[in-house]
């Protein structure tokens, strides 16, 4: 049986709702129709009352989030796409992110975010949010790259008392499956090895996790050994994972399909810079989507965004140096 990282998503918030009659889930559209990508289809039915929709007002969606948190509730919020979560923006940073630290009352809120690129969607539907929300204490930052990590991840975002905001990405919705969801093995905050190697380190999470490995197949007929480490979650960010691999390699290019300015590879590489100086053989590299609005025609996407070509034209700079 064949399983998509959509399902692995719809599953796990099956498995929260049924194991915890705290749980619901709010957003536009989520209920009879399931969801702009049908993430919720059927759980309206599963589940009477507590899969609600939502008006469209996605401050008014986290703001009720928020209060239900406070009572004692754990909401999953879908937003439509993670672009739209700029108009909750207010509610998430100043109101979710900084609940504990004000009153000491916990706010367990998930907050679903449809992210990244897929051809055609354009500069408001394709957004990577990661970085700016990670920019605000309090708030857990997850990236789920694999069908088994989208279902596990969810799972464990819905059990944290902190507000968690996870970013799904859309592109790999249908894309990327797997024959199962496997077991629970590594906590949020922990990074994972994808791509074992000893001559280069690719940092990166998401969908690029994927644009990652097979540059570092492509390498490999030229003899590199090129490791990729999937952050899976930003914030926290495992920084002994990163350093690991760079004191094996001595190299190192983060990877992100974020926009270049600040975000999650310039703290990467900032981390190395800071704590690992001493380990690098080379100046660190780091890769992202280009420093302009996302483009709707299918050509330029595709050149606006980091691929397996440009990848790999990265690191054969990195590992001729």
């Amino acid at each position: 049986m064949s399983l998509t990282y959509l399902e692995a998503i719809r599953e796990a918030q099956y498995e929260a709702l049924r194991r915890n009659p705290d749980v619901f889930i709010y957003g536009q559209d989520i209920g009879q129709f399931g969801g702009a990508f049908k993430a919720t289809k059927g759980l309206m039915n599963e589940f009477p009352g507590r899969v609600l929709d939502a008006p469209i007002s996605e401050d008014a969606m986290v703001g009720l989030a928020i209060g239900a948190a406070i009572e004692g509730s754990r909401p999953i919020v879908e937003m439509q796409f993670a672009d739209f979560s700029s108009v909750g923006f207010n509610q998430i940073v100043n109101q979710a992110a900084t609940l504990y630290w004000r009153t000491d009352v916990p706010c367990p809120i998930t907050i679903r975010l449809p992210s990244g690129g897929t051809a055609g969607s354009g500069p408001f539907h394709s957004q990577s949010m990661e970085s700016i929300y990670a920019h605000y204490p309090g708030l857990v930052i997850v990236c789920p790259a694999t069908v088994e990590d989208a279902y596990w991840m969810l799972l464990d975002s819905v059990e944290l008392d902190d507000p968690v905001i996870f970013c799904e990405h859309k592109f790999l919705y249908y894309h990327l499956k797997a024959d199962s969801f496997g077991e629970r093995d590594l906590p949020i905050g922990r990074a994972r090895i994808a791509r074992p190697g000893r001559d280069a380190t690719v940092v990166t999470y998401s969908a690029m996790v994927h644009e990652a490995v097979r540059a570092a197949d492509e390498l490999q007929q030229d003899g590199y050994q090129v490791e990729v480490v999937d952050l899976r979650s930003v914030k926290p960010m495992d920084v002994d994972t990163i350093l690991a691999s760079v004191a094996r390699t001595g190299r190192l290019l983060a990877l992100g399909e974020s926009f270049p300015w600040g975000g999650v590879t310039a703290e990467v590489v900032a981390r190395v810079v800071t704590d690992g100086f001493h380990l690098l053989d080379a100046p660190p590299m780091r890769l992202n989507s280009k420093d302009t609005p996302i483009p709707y025609h299918t050509q330029l996407w595709k050149a606006h965004r980091p691929t397996v070509a440009t990848v790999t034209d990265a690191l054969r700079r990195l590992l001729r140096y």
